[in-house]
């Protein structure tokens, strides 16, 4: 009987492994194992990460991605069991001291005064913006202020990035209200949509099927694997490499800067599409009301120009200086290691560097580039403020160097250049490769909300 309840105590990486499913799902975290079935509805980032992890150790991104005080909670879900055979690599352990190291210098809770800096920037720019609209006649004036208008989305876009990582302002309530106001009110993307798909992003980083940052078809293609019309698990539907994909894709070099410029639409339409879908959004009427004040502010300042002629040239000048934003979000992976299956937990930290390029930049431009020129430092230690990327970057390298991990950190010239290449590269074999079941995009994009 002794020896019976010994082994039942202890499990085995295989055994784990058959608990993947919606409806039995287990994961390890330091060798304890937790039942989190039940959770997955209410996970407060979603069931996607907790998916995508299912049935594996997840000590590496759980570390990383939570605060401390979410250990608490872990309890509740341990069912007794211990794994027998977790072997943990020395990759891990040096990655697990950093975090540790980090932990104990309070890099984690020294929140700087970036986005304070940055909320009053914005609500400068933002008074100047509305002035130039409703104070002058000017045509260039008008024009300045959709620049103006432009670079507040974007520097909203980061500000709403940093507090959907970690809790950026003094309490957890006002991180929840500068989430709303930047993300959902300035810049009409709702930030419950971006949290589901960036977190689904960190967790299956440069996964063709599992990471939606990835999945452009049939606009773009990154990988040649596109062309075996592969399964997203994200948007949960078949990603159809037909006749329409073919002829974008042959062409994705030239149209890459083009459809950057407007990429912001494609934002609008996901998060409206996700609040009205029947998926589970938390603060639902919250995100819907923020959505609805930015087209309310937004038609309302278009509606003071004097002609269509100026709005077209107003709202022109907001998306193409947003777009610069889109084409920092592509230079960071689009040139960087993929790969198809299911994120590996005890992989994290290696997939994580491999997977994300670091553009180098003078300090004073850091706000340009919002963190993310950082991007191997962000992927690893996600909860970490921006202001301390550049001061732990050269540990992150360090790391990277003894463990023989690329560390890649180029010029932003030669990242657009690279990911041009890229592109043209996947372009030209899509002009020799053969279509095959093809089928209605039109009809599929009716049945899917990405």
């Amino acid at each position: 009987m002794a020896t019976e309840t010994t082994r039942k105590k202890h499990i085995t990486l295989e055994e784990l492994r058959e608990h993947s499913s919606p409806s039995d799902l287990w994961i390890s975290i330091h060798d304890k194992v937790y039942d989190l079935t039940h959770w997955i509805r209410d996970h407060p980032g979603g069931g996607i990460p907790l998916l995508n992890l299912a049935g594996q150790d997840a000590t590496d991104p759980f570390t990383t991605l939570h605060p401390p005080s979410a250990w608490k909670h872990l309890d509740r879900f341990f069912i007794g069991y211990h794994l027998s055979d977790n072997q943990i690599s020395d990759l891990s352990k040096d990655y697990q001291l950093l975090i540790s190291d980090f932990t104990k210098l309070g890099l984690f809770e020294q929140k700087g005064h970036v986005i304070l800096v940055t909320l009053c920037i914005i609500f400068a720019l933002f008074s100047i913006a509305v002035f130039f609209v409703i104070g002058t006649t000017s045509l260039c004036a008008h024009v300045a202020a959709g620049i103006l208008i432009g670079f507040i989305w974007t520097q909203s876009g980061w500000v709403a990035h940093d507090t959907g990582h970690a809790t950026v302002m003094l309490t957890p309530w006002l991180n929840r209200i500068t989430q709303l106001l930047c993300g959902n009110c300035l810049t009409g993307v709702s930030i419950g949509w971006w949290k589901r798909t960036h977190n689904a992003h960190h967790v299956a980083c440069n996964s063709l099927d599992f990471d939606p940052d990835l999945q452009h078809i049939p606009i773009f293609a990154i990988s040649s694997k596109f062309f075996n019309t592969l399964t997203s698990y994200f948007y949960e539907r078949k990603m159809r490499y037909d006749t329409i994909a073919k002829t974008l894709i042959s062409h994705q070099h030239w149209t890459f800067y083009p459809v950057m410029c407007f990429a912001r639409l494609n934002l609008f339409a996901q998060s409206i599409v996700l609040l009205l879908w029947n998926k589970n959004v938390p603060n639902r009427f919250q995100e819907i009301l923020g959505v609805m004040v930015f087209w309310v502010w937004y038609s309302y300042l278009v509606s003071f120009l004097p002609n269509y002629g100026e709005r077209l040239l107003f709202v022109g000048a907001c998306f193409v200086v947003t777009g610069i934003q889109h084409v920092l979000f592509c230079l960071s992976h689009f040139s960087t290691r993929v790969y198809v299956g299911q994120p590996q937990g005890n992989e994290w930290c290696k997939v994580q560097a491999t997977g994300s390029l670091n553009i180098r930049c003078f300090p004073w431009m850091d706000w340009f580039y919002g963190g993310i020129q950082f991007q191997v430092e962000h992927h690893l230690f996600p909860r970490l403020p921006r202001c301390h990327l550049r001061r732990i970057a050269p540990l992150v390298r360090e790391l990277c160097k003894k463990h023989k991990l690329q560390y890649p950190s180029i010029g932003f010239c030669e990242a657009n250049r690279r990911t041009l290449a890229t592109l043209k590269d996947i372009a030209l074999q899509a002009r020799n490769m053969e279509v095959s079941g093809a089928r209605n995009l039109v009809w599929d994009a009716l049945n899917t909300y990405g």
